[in-house]
């Protein structure tokens, strides 16, 4: 039986003083002891620091940046610090339930396994409306195909068995700021079992900072590197796929920043060769319905 196995929770951090405590109160009310907290702090200039250090809990480690770097750069860096047999993440403005850790641990008893992860909510920044990210139930075991069709583990609901982690060639690809542990799971998925846990265990919080349009459409971007480099590991229906959700995503994007021209380009480009019902409905359901519909994205 899996027990008094070290966890090493990865939480970076530039500028997140606003909901930092938030974050860390979440960790210190885990059920499960055996963590460390491995705070990388990416050249702060806020109070993050002062708060970090204000706890004393020898399981609270900090190290800071000698100079900013990407975020998955950061990431690499933050996991060269940690000790545990197992990796978590939290960022700092989302946090878990006071369960995460001792539901997800015990998961680790097949050895195949090499990633564990969950549901999660989806919350707004004061915290009265949420959403369940995934209605749908999460599959479990080899499941490389399943993450193409239907990508959806959220970077802080899983859990990482660290000698898997290690024996991949490449870590989190430092060329990506969005779409990073995407790439990383999916060359995970080809090596060991994934695991999933139902029931919603976190909370992802909706703000200011990650709803801007730049992040939205660095995803998007980052989505087409990213198939033109792998489209050869792909069958034609998987490519088509991922093809037609960064295709929706785009529209969705122009059409809730007014970009009705280019919402009409994209329809009517040449290389578009797909149109369907329900991208027929977005384009004349009015901008200000469609944000109230979509206020998680």
């Amino acid at each position: 039986m899996i027990k008094n196995k070290l966890v090493s929770i990865i939480m970076n951090c530039h500028n997140g003083e606003e909901y930092l405590k938030d974050a860390i109160q979440s960790v210190l009310s885990q059920t499960y002891n055996d963590w460390e907290l491995i705070f990388w702090d990416n050249k702060s200039e806020d109070n993050s620091a002062k708060i970090f250090k204000s706890y004393d809990d020898k399981r609270f480690r900090y190290f800071y940046s000698n100079k900013f770097t990407s975020l998955y750069e950061a990431r690499n860096f933050a996991i060269e610090k940690s000790e545990g047999e197992f990796i978590a993440f939290l960022d700092t403005d989302d946090m878990w339930r006071e369960d995460k850790l001792e539901l997800q641990i015990p998961c680790f008893e097949n050895k195949e396994v090499g990633l564990v992860f969950s549901n999660l909510w989806i919350i707004k920044k004061n915290m009265k409306k949420k959403k369940l990210y995934s209605k749908q139930q999460l599959p479990s075991g080899n499941i490389y195909n399943e993450l193409i069709d239907n990508y959806n583990i959220g970077l802080l609901t899983s859990v990482l068995r660290k000698n898997y982690f290690n024996k991949l060639e490449k870590k989190f690809d430092n060329r990506y700021s969005i779409i990073g542990d995407f790439d990383l799971f999916l060359r995970l998925a080809k090596i060991c079992q994934f695991k999933s846990i139902q029931k919603p265990i976190a909370f992802y919080r909706l703000h200011g900072k990650n709803l801007t349009t730049t992040i939205k459409e660095k995803e998007v971007e980052e989505t087409d590197i990213w198939l033109n480099e792998n489209k050869l590991q792909l069958t034609e229906a998987q490519f088509q796929k991922i093809i037609k959700n960064n295709y929706f995503k785009k529209f969705v994007n122009y059409k809730l920043d007014g970009k009705y021209k280019d919402c009409i380009n994209l329809i009517l480009g040449k290389k578009v060769n797909f149109f369907n019902f329900k991208i027929l409905i977005l384009l004349f359901t009015p901008s200000i319905v469609l944000k109230k519909l979509l206020w998680f994205r």
